[in-house]
């Protein structure tokens, strides 16, 4: 602004990271939270959080018509009757001369959304205990938001630190945190995994482009027996040799880059080796002979970058996508200061292997491509296009795959199914299990199309992993549900599966991994089983690459 020689009020900065629109403030400058608010910055009318009740007599497509014409961006739609989202009062008097319900919590300010699930029992007084089922449904929601929100504003003591209710989400609470507030380090006690979900505007959230393409593609699914020559070519790659080396070159027990004697210490979003990471993988993927893409977004006033490798096919109807998140956390170990007291976990500094969670499922997509890389240079070519896709800062919310979608949609991609892996080598012994994960809770034909691509993964499992049980887990009620990377893409309208070890499901005790989040979490502990891991990832590549035509 000095070098132009205008003033900072003349100008509006446009971003979503909250900590940017802050520094921006600092510096006298306007902000708004998304391109929509640019007109309203300059004429100084803020931007609201609020909740939008879509009555029966309304559909979301009647929101979306008046959200696309207005101030107007939704942020997470919790059902087809609740929506969150950001709007000015200019665009909240379009929605109620339209029909909808709006309740204000709030300006959006510097602050960003969050959705914290709290997986505690809910206790309700003996008074609500025989309602009816609706009242006592909304009775529970409450109680669990006020039950989130009270943990989240107890756990944050730091004198910069804020945080808002935004009312009951499905599962918890959402919130609104102020720039610089660490909410993705809270754990809920007795949290599942991935109870936090940043959420980021997106207009796509409720036109939901992939809905449109689901509806030609589910069909193909029910008819996805791997061939001979691809089960022997997926036999062949993805070999617990293969595994093991990818994982020790990503989790710290050989060096990142052969030839380099740098060890990793985390793949943690805020490490320093994070980035040394992404480009040690866009370097392989590369070389493997795909197009390699950096997609970069912004976290806590970071640039970070999910890879994408792609093997692209002329005049395909769509894409595969093959993905994993290449980051790691270790937010539930113990660590102690010099004077031997316990102290916070440090990311920037603390080791996070991630050897399972993820380093399992990013070996996994490697030796994918690894296998598809040996089947072209056979002569074997797919009749769609292939996308090898690993996220960043999965641990923080889901934002790097959030972010990835959401520009898919604008794009307008057509992708045929997503098979994401998230911790696929944990393994305590008995009888190997194979959680499929399809829930969902967005509604219409992402539904019934992502239980048909489980069905597909399914179908691959007795060819490649023959004395694995199968768990398929779908519907709202899915364990997994809105907690991987998959769900970014359910968001939006596309089919999507998460495959992994025996984790999430409860009904039986799990035998998955006993560190997940932990220091150690590790290449070389009792529960990190190669042979496992390779057997699971068999099956999802022998699925998506048969999905892919091949």
């Amino acid at each position: 602004m000095a070098s132009a020689g205008v003033g900072a009020d003349d100008c509006v900065f446009v971003g979503e990271d909250p900590d940017e629109r802050a520094f921006a403030r600092e510096a006298g400058m306007r902000a708004a939270p998304h391109p929509v608010f640019t007109f309203a910055a300059v004429e100084g009318r803020p931007a609201f959080w609020a909740r939008i009740e879509v009555p029966a007599d309304r559909s979301l497509a009647d929101l979306e018509a008046i959200a696309h014409t207005g101030e107007v961006v939704p942020v997470h739609v919790a059902s087809a009757h609740l929506v969150l989202v950001m709007a000015t009062a200019r665009g909240v008097a379009a929605l109620e001369q339209g029909g909808f319900t709006a309740d204000l919590r709030g300006e959006v300010a510097e602050t960003t959304a969050f959705l914290m699930r709290d997986d505690r029992p809910v206790s309700l007084p003996e008074a609500l205990t025989h309602v009816s089922g609706t009242a006592k449904e909304t009775a529970e929601a409450t109680l669990r938001a006020e039950s989130a929100f009270t943990f989240i504003a107890g756990a944050l003591d730091g004198p910069e630190q804020s945080v808002a209710s935004l009312g009951p989400a499905p599962g918890g609470v959402y919130v609104a945190a102020a720039a610089g507030t660490p909410i993705e380090d809270l754990h809920i006690a007795e949290a599942k995994p991935g109870h936090t979900e940043r959420l980021l505007p997106d207009p796509a959230l409720l036109s939901r482009p992939g809905e449109a393409q689901v509806r030609g593609f589910a069909d193909e699914f029910a008819n996805g027996v791997p061939s001979p020559e691809t089960v022997a070519a997926v036999r062949a790659a993805i070999t617990p040799a293969a595994m093991r080396g990818h994982v020790a070159r990503i989790s710290g027990i050989d060096p990142l880059v052969e030839g380099d004697p740098l060890k990793v210490r985390s793949r943690d979003a805020a490490s320093p080796d994070n980035a040394l990471v992404v480009s040690a993988l866009a370097r392989r993927l590369h070389d493997l002979g795909l197009t390699v893409r950096r997609h970069e977004f912004s976290w806590r006033g970071r640039r970070l970058s999910n890879v994408e490798a792609e093997f692209p096919v002329a005049a395909a109807d769509s894409a595969v996508l093959i993905t994993a998140h290449l980051d790691s956390t270790a937010a539930r170990g113990e660590f102690f200061d010099s004077s031997g007291r316990p102290r916070p976990y440090d990311p920037a500094l603390d080791p996070a292997p991630g050897a399972d969670d993820d380093g399992s499922g990013t070996a996994a997509v490697l030796a994918t491509a690894e296998c598809l890389s040996a089947m072209i240079a056979e002569g074997r070519a797919p009749a769609r296009t292939i996308r090898f896709v690993l996220f960043n800062a999965e641990e923080q919310g889901l934002v790097g795959s959030k972010a990835y979608a959401r520009a898919a949609a604008a794009a307008g991609d057509r992708i045929v199914g997503v098979l994401q892996m998230d911790m696929i080598a944990g393994f305590q012994g008995g009888t190997p299990t194979m959680e499929i994960h399809t829930g969902s809770s967005v509604p219409g034909p992402v539904v019934g199309a992502s239980d048909a691509l489980g069905g597909l993964v399914a179908q691959a499992a007795p060819a490649v992993a023959a004395d694995f049980s199968l768990q398929a887990l779908a519907g709202s009620g899915d364990p997994a549900a809105g907690r991987s990377d998959h769900a970014s893409f359910h968001e939006r309208g596309w089919a999507a599966a998460a495959v992994c070890e025996n984790f999430f499901d409860d009904t039986a005790p799990a035998t998955g991994t006993r560190q997940y989040h932990m220091p150690g979490d590790t290449l070389l502990d009792e529960d990190h089983d190669t042979d496992y891991a390779a057997a699971i990832a068999r099956t999802v590549a022998a699925a998506a690459l048969t999905l892919a035509g091949l």
